[in-house]
């Protein structure tokens, strides 16, 4: 099928799912989960298949693969989805207007979403399921890099809704990978009523650019982790090495180090060390270099950079201030973290950080569906429009006004 004839198929059949009661929708995931273990060896030597293609570099040929354990994790999120209440239907306000109408806002779907993707095959699971519980018909477009995995597991998922008696046909796959079709999909106004991009700083920004339907933008991670002057060095080297370094290829890792400069006197050269010790390359600014020379120099665009490697760029500040102007300036709006025992240097960051998560004293890695308790995400947004932040079920709904009368009319 053609892209227009794909997103045209789901919009026939969004009554599918968005007049599906909770419990079908549970049925629905359910037998997608127990489908996707038990076929587990098909879908993992198709994806052998798509990695043996890939001519990526290895945080790519990472975020690409599938093993046993990755797909028990995307069955597992499914089916923590089926423990979360489906938000449609729920009543955001009700009054009684001075006419005697009774105004409801109520909960419901989007409608058809479409989401363009790169990579990683976990994406096409977790939007489905999302999609399912939260009532929205769903086209899926990754990219030619994962078409066989997406193809088996759209295709494994779609037949457990099938064998379970559902009709399946709101998630549609959009197989053609090519530019321009891709180009028609960002068109398909009308047909598709929310577009969201999921992947690298190229392909987001060519969907913001180019797009006619609505969309929401998902980030890139230039990700901050911020040593404060009072920061528990003990508390503090974990937290690094555990946001940089647990998974490099992942949006919420942490790219940029700020570091307080008396902290920085006292501890650069064992935070250095801490990071050295996981093969963690670092590039540094003129202060640092004025400590340790030995550190290379870090460029205006490696502060602004989301190297997704084992790369961190590192700056010595001058005080929270300096660090929260830093981190507006260079960051990407996801999700900076401050290791500090002062409350009120907490507080200020909390409060003057304009991101999408902000932490203190915790791994910015927190910043994902599954940890913020939303079973899975769309993605996460870093935009202030409509949603922030993991985008999982009530994200994916809008309201509308349902009106009650009995009679009146507006004189």
């Amino acid at each position: 099928m053609t892209v227009s004839e794909v997103c045209r198929k789901a919009k026939e059949n969004v009554r599918a799912i968005a007049l599906a009661s909770e419990q079908d929708m549970n049925a629905m995931l359910a037998a997608a989960a127990n489908a996707l273990r038990e076929r587990a060896d098909e879908i993992i030597a198709e994806n052998k298949k798509d990695i043996a293609a890939c001519t990526r570099g290895a945080h790519f040929i990472d975020r690409l693969m599938l093993d046993k354990k990755r797909i028990d994790g995307i069955a597992a999120g499914l089916e923590k989805l089926m423990e979360l209440k489906c938000p449609v239907g729920e009543i955001l306000e009700e009054r009684t207007l001075y006419n005697g109408l009774l105004l409801r806002r109520v909960r419901v779907p989007l409608g058809v979403i479409g989401i363009i993707y790169e990579a990683r095959p976990n994406v096409t699971a977790d939007a489905i399921g999302l999609a399912v519980k939260s009532g929205n018909a769903v086209v899926l477009r990754g990219s030619k890099d994962a078409i066989l995995s997406n193809k088996v597991i759209t295709a494994v998922i779609k037949g457990a809704i099938r064998d379970a008696g559902y009709n399946p046909e709101f998630i549609q796959l959009i197989e053609d990978t090519t530019r321009e079709g891709a180009a028609q999909f960002m068109k398909m106004n009308g047909v598709i009523d929310v577009l969201i991009p999921r992947g690298s700083a190229g392909l987001i920004q060519n969907a913001v650019q180019n797009a006619t339907v609505p969309i929401i933008e998902t980030g890139t991670g230039n990700c901050h982790v911020y040593f404060e002057k009072t920061a528990d060095i003990k508390k503090a080297l974990p937290i690094l090495i555990n946001a940089k370094t647990q998974r490099t290829s992942v949006c919420n890792a942490c790219e940029s180090l700020l570091i307080d400069e008396e902290f920085a006197r006292a501890h650069l050269a064992e935070i250095v060390r801490a990071l050295r010790d996981k093969n963690v390359e670092i590039v540094a600014c003129e202060k640092c270099r004025a400590l340790m020379p030995e550190l290379a120099p870090a460029t205006e665009e490696d502060f602004y950079a989301e190297f997704l490697a084992l790369k961190i760029s590192v700056k010595i500040v001058n005080g929270v201030s300096e660090a929260i102007a830093h981190i507006n300036q260079y960051g990407t709006h996801h999700s900076d973290s401050i290791v500090t025992e002062d409350s009120a240097a907490a507080e200020k960051f909390l409060n003057e950080v304009d991101s999408a998560a902000v932490y203190v004293n915790a791994s910015t890695r927190f910043t994902d569906g599954f940890e913020f308790g939303l079973g899975a995400e769309m993605g996460i947004s870093t935009q202030k429009l409509h949603a922030r932040g993991p985008m999982g079920l009530r994200e994916l709904t809008t309201y509308k006004y349902q009106v009650r009368g009995n009679g009146q009319i507006r004189g």
